[in-house]
Parts: structure tokens; sequence; C-alpha cells
């Protein structure tokens, strides 16, 4: 069937790995089981919970198999993925609770999972960090291991995929999306759930696999053969298009690869603009796994590494050394390279150890990032410990996330002083004084920048939650989300106190938000006059480019004039349409 015989469809999800990709729709089927619901007599209850450690230990087997497989291709973080739901398998607050309920309500085990993994999922709802209520699906592959292994279903299926596959699935399992994005023959992934944290879009962003994820009900609108074009940097998915639609994306295909091309041509070259003003662009990262494509792609170093995922479902915390051996590892890997450490930001209702779940009626704004830290110091201790003694093997920076006042970041630094005379009077090696920064990501950050600037050696600025913060809205919100306007007078002129500040002080300036990779927001950067942008891998070729081709005074002008707007839509409109008429070969 011809592309214009079947009427196209036109999708919108959220961009989550950059890259334009055109394939036949390969639909991944992972239904979840239906799970029946039985009353269990008073002796059925015995047989029930050893039916339960059956299916429980035949998990435990499974994925033990998988995390040695996944290790041995994909790299040991990706392991730790696997090995993150083994722990989950083993956790009192899944396997107690699931046995009370067989015992107490005469349910049999499989509704007891189920029962239970609700629950969890709700739990994780309570979680302010993106990344980590992404987890909730965690839970879900776990409960649904367990489901089918009770049932006598088969749970690791073969896939063989056809070549240039666009692989389309309601949601994937760290294992599925590392498997067939290890096959070579995925042209690009697109799911139904997930955001710019999920597993598939971090998977698809270390190998450079466009993706677009969040779109809605894609794996029910497009059937299996269909011919998909998907844009991974807009989040736009086109089912079945026009010839003439088609020709723009491979168009788009074609730049993208000449942009690519370009980038390992020019990565280095200096992002710097033609008359003269230097910045540098650095990457965001989880796993080592992606530094490899930083490089490959231009970085100068790394803006943003994010300590969680070590904390990540575990019954007790990440050792010292545990923290030392992963910090260490990614300084050596960058050779010198500036590497931006940042410290635990994580809310309390979800730390491994702590026993109890409290539900706070506002997660976002309650015990959280360095706050929790200040509330738990030896948790605290421990990773700045490490950290210190990671520093003697590269060139590490360290920021405190969510500092809203003075009297944090002294807190804050006065630990880091202790933990640096602990070690050495202990006579453990440590690294030459490194600088310590901090996250500006609160409007109190924003509007005493001027004060904090006397006391952090550098600021980044975290646009995700700035905005938020400052608009009050919840962006995962969908009857909100509209409101989140990168351009919003208020967010321009935070932004610009922020760099003013620092500049007055002698401090770099940087951004690590999903603001700092988008190219229609370059030359708005460029105008602020921010020292360095952090954002993926694949965002890094095509912001230097713009950089490169731009005049920063023009920039500045074209800046004055748009605030001089009002409203976020009249700024965003004539941000874009300057933007087009100037670099549209580029977007």
């Amino acid at each position: 069937m011809s592309s214009q015989a079947t009427p196209t469809l036109s999708l919108k999800g959220i961009g989550a790995s950059p890259g334009v990709a055109v394939g036949h729709a390969y639909i991944l089927d992972r239904k979840r089981v239906r799970t029946p619901k039985l009353r269990l007599a008073e002796a059925e209850v015995d047989p029930e919970r050893m039916r339960m450690k059956t299916a429980l230990d035949l998990s435990d087997r499974q994925l033990s198999e998988l995390k040695e497989q996944i290790t041995r291709t994909e790299g040991p973080e990706h392991g730790l993925i696997i090995e993150a739901h083994r722990l989950m398998l083993h956790d009192p607050m899944f396997v107690d609770e699931v046995n009370r309920l067989i015992v107490e309500d005469r349910i049999n085990a499989e509704w007891a999972v189920r029962r239970v993994a609700r629950k969890l999922k709700h739990l994780f709802d309570n979680i302010p960090d993106e990344y980590f209520r992404e987890r909730r699906s965690d839970v879900e592959y776990v409960a649904d291991r367990v489901v089918r292994n009770l049932m006598g279903q088969v749970v690791d299926e073969e896939v063989t995929l056809p070549d240039h596959a666009v692989v389309v699935a309601h949601d994937l399992s760290p294992a599925d999306t590392a498997m067939m994005a290890r096959s070579g023959r995925v042209a690009g992934f697109v799911t139904d759930l997930g955001g710019q944290t999920s597993h598939t879009a971090i998977v698809a962003r270390a190998r450079s696999t466009p993706a677009v994820v969040g779109a809605g009900r894609a794996s029910e609108q497009i059937s299996p053969g269909d011919l998909v074009a998907l844009d991974g940097t807009r989040g736009t998915i086109l089912v079945n298009p026009t010839e003439d639609q088609l020709a723009l994306f491979h168009e788009t295909m074609r730049r993208h690869q000449e942009n690519e091309a370009r980038a390992l041509e020019a990565k280095d070259l200096p992002a710097q603009s033609t008359d003269g003003f230097r910045m540098r662009l650095v990457g965001n990262i989880e796993f080592p796994e992606e530094i490899e494509p930083l490089l490959a792609h231009g970085a100068e170093g790394i803006g943003l590494y994010r300590t969680e995922f070590m904390f990540l479902d575990r019954k007790s915390p990440p050792t010292e050394e545990e923290q030392y051996r992963a910090y260490r590892q990614v300084l050596e890997a960058m050779g010198g390279r500036p590497v931006t450490i940042r410290t635990l930001d994580l809310g309390g209702d979800k730390v491994p150890g702590k026993g109890k779940f409290e539900k706070e009626p506002n997660p976002a704004m309650g015990l959280r990032a360095i706050r929790y830290c200040l509330a738990n110091r030896e948790l605290f201790r421990v990773q700045l410990r490490a950290l210190l003694r990671a520093s003697v093997h590269g060139n590490m920076r360290m920021m405190f996330p969510l500092i809203c006042g003075m009297s944090e970041l002294r807190e804050a630094r006065s630990e880091l002083e202790a933990c640096r005379t602990e070690l050495g009077r202990a006579g453990v090696p440590i690294g030459k004084r490194f600088q310590v920064g901090i996250m500006v990501e609160t409007p109190s950050a924003a509007l005493i920048a001027d004060r904090l600037a006397q006391e952090a050696d550098f600021f980044s600025v975290g646009t995700n939650d700035l905005i938020q913060y400052s608009l009050a809205i919840d962006r995962q919100n969908r009857d909100v989300a509209y409101l989140y306007k990168p351009l919003h007078l208020s967010v321009l002129r935070s932004l610009k106190n922020i760099v003013a500040a620092a500049k007055e002080a002698g401090i770099p300036v940087a951004m690590c938000g999903e603001m700092a990779g988008d190219p229609i927001y370059s030359l708005v950067l460029l105008a602020l006059g921010f020292d360095e942008l952090s954002m993926t891998a694949g965002q890094i070729p095509t912001v230097k480019d713009i950089i490169r081709r731009s005049n920063r005074a023009d920039a500045k002008q074209l800046l004055d004039t748009a605030m001089e707007l009002t409203t976020a839509e009249e700024i965003e409109r004539f941000i874009r349409t300057e933007m087009e008429k100037r670099l549209g070969d580029v977007l």
C-alpha cells in the first residue's frame, strides 16, 4: 500500500532522543496479563504463599541472567537498572505486604501482587523529582514478571525485528529497550508512556536512536507495518505520511545527518559567536555510557552528573566506597575535562533505608534535595567524603541543588569542609580545592543571586524547576502544562538578574535545564551571556552551529525587542519567527 493510499495520522509526544527516523512500525504488544481474582479457603493459604515464593525465586533467577547479559553488552550501569528490579523482589514493602494480603484477606497471589504494586505506584506519585517519578514503571515491570511466572506464562520472549523498524509500544522495559537498541535494527522508538527520564529515553539517547515517548494512545492508533516518520527533537510522529510530508522528513533526516557529520568535523572547534563571545557546551548524564556520544558530539565537559541513580531501590544507601568508585569512573573517562557533580537531589520519601513512607501534602516544596541532606547529615557526609576522595582523579566541580538562601549554602559548605578536615587527618588522599557552586532553581535564589554569588564559586540555572516555581504550575499536570512558558517575561527577567549577579561577582554562570538544549532559545541565552550550556549529546551540534553563525550584539538587540513585549505568547511568537528567518536551515 502506498503512503498516499491511507489517511495520514499526526501524533504528538515528548521528544526524548534527538534525531529523525523513518521506518515501518513494529508493534511490541506486551499486554498486561489478565489477573485472576480468587478467594482462598484457610487450607489454601500456606500453599499459596509457597506459590508466591517459587514465583519470586524464578523471577530473581531470570533477572540475574538478564543483568549478566545486559552488563556484558551494554555496560554495568544499565545492568544496575535490572539489579534495582531484583532488589524490589526482596523488598519487605513488596514481599511482606503481598504475603499479608494472602494470609489476612485470603486472596490469591496474583491479585495480591497487583494490589501492592498499585499502592507502591501511588507512593511514587509523591516524589517531586521527575527521574524518580518515572520509576513507577519499574514497579509495574516487576509485578508483571511475578504475575506471569505465577501463571506459567512466557516472560522474556525473544523479539526478531526487521531492519529499520520503528518500535511502537505502550511502554518498554529496560531489558526490552537495551536488547532491541543493541540489535542495530531499530530506526526509532515510540511509546505511549514515559518522559525524558524514562528508561526508553535514557537508553535511546545513549545509543543515539531517535525516540518519542509519552505519545498517548500511539500503540493503539498505529498498525503493524504502517510507515512511521518521527522527529525525536520536536516529539512529532506522522503515520503513513504523504509523499510531500515524507520528502520533508527525508530532508530533515538529511540535514540531521549533515549536522552530525559537521559535529564530528567541528567537535573540537569552539562554540564562539562571530563577534568573539565564547560559550562552553557540555552534557547532562545519568550513566557513564553517555560519555562516549557526548565526546563524539563535541561536549567540552559534563555540566550535570545526576547522582540519584545509585540511591534507587536499595535497602540501604550506597557506601562511601561505591560512590567513590562511580565518581572516579566518570572523572577518569572525561580525561581532565570539567565534570560538575550535583549532590543528592531526592525527595525525603524515597531514600533507601527509610522504613516508612510518609505522604507529603506538597512534595515539590517539601523535604527534598539539600533540605533532606542537611536533615540527614551522615547520608550527606558519606557522599561528600566520596566526592572529596574522587576529586583526585579529574577536574571536578560540585554543586548543591535547591538552594533557597545563604544559610543553606553556608551549612552545606561547612559540612564539606568538616569532611575535608576529617579525611586530611586520617591521611586519605583528596584533590586540590575544587569549585563549589549552586543550582539556581527557586525564585528566592534568583532574587538574592547577588548575595549568593559572594559565596558560591559558580551558578548553574535549573530552568525546569525555576520556571515551574516562578509560574506556580506543575508541568506534569496536563490541565496546566500549557502555562509552562520558558519565554515568560518573569522568567527572562529572572535569568537576566541571575547572569548579571554572576558577572558582577566574577563567577561563571551555566544552565543545565531543558531550555539550554532547545535551539529555539539559543540566541536568547547567547544574548543573556551564559558561559556554559549543558544538554544531551544530540543537541550539541545544532546549538553550536547557531552560536558559531551568530553575532552576540545582534542577539542582544533581538532579546531587547522581545522583552518590550508583554505576554509569553507574543514573545515566543516573535522569537520563533526571528529564529526561522535567520536560522531556519538548522532548526
